[in-house]
């Protein structure tokens, strides 16, 4: 399953028209490949499980199991420091190793500690083993999924496209955002949201696995 060939896409056209244009054309043209639609599911889950869901309700969740509002926040602030170590790791390893493979282990790491954290029973050494798992893998999915964008699309279209594929991080994130106000309001615990967003994070690390290798593409040639 995946994507026939490794040639990255064509280099775009010289174009004068609007970016608005250039734009849409991008998004027909990077979604015909399977890649762009894997990339874009994964990068939905990983908005659902980040800023629609612990950047947003994790605080709330805390107050429902008497932990005071500073000391969630200061659990929030320490994921943070986490995660600045971890992104600057996965961009170490996103220039090193297979790209598919890191994603498999960040967004199963980072499932299996969202389906961890109702059973963490919300004491400190519980908290503190999600801080560090979940707070290393916060934003460690950047840096494999730009790379894998590029190598199949090319430099010459890679932020377009990674930007179409980030809009899939912004609509995961409504969603969570929404979903898990709604399960609050009518369970009456967030705990649903989190076991749905740990199941979507285990599915999103499979499916990425159904990418084909991608080559780095060429430079391309400039005339002198």
């Amino acid at each position: 399953f995946g994507d026939e060939g490794t040639e990255p896409l064509p280099a775009p056209p010289a174009s004068h028209g609007s970016i608005t244009g250039v734009a849409l054309g991008t998004l027909r043209d990077a979604s015909k490949s399977t890649t762009f639609w894997i990339l874009f599911a994964t990068f939905f889950v990983c908005g659902a499980s980040t800023a629609g869901l612990v950047q947003v309700h994790l605080i709330p969740m805390c107050l429902d199991f008497g932990i005071p509002q500073l000391q969630a926040a200061s659990l929030l602030a320490a994921m943070g420091m986490f995660d600045f170590v971890g992104t600057i790791i996965s961009g170490w390893l996103s220039d090193r190793y297979d790209n598919r493979y890191l994603l498999f282990w960040y967004y199963g790491l980072r499932g299996l500690s969202l389906l961890f954290l109702p059973f963490s029973d919300f004491t400190f050494y519980g908290l503190s083993v999600f801080a560090v798992f979940y707070g290393l893998d916060w934003i460690a999915t950047v840096p494999p999924t730009v790379r894998l964008t590029a190598q199949k699309f090319g430099p010459e279209r890679a932020n377009l496209v990674f930007g179409w594929i980030f809009a899939g991080h912004q609509l995961g994130a409504g969603t969570a955002a929404f979903g898990a106000g709604l399960s609050r309001t009518i369970y009456q615990s967030y705990l649903p949201a989190f076991f749905i967003a740990g199941a979507l994070c285990v599915f999103a690390s499979l499916i990425v696995l159904a990418l084909s290798r991608q080559t780095e593409p060429k430079p391309q040639a400039t005339m002198a």
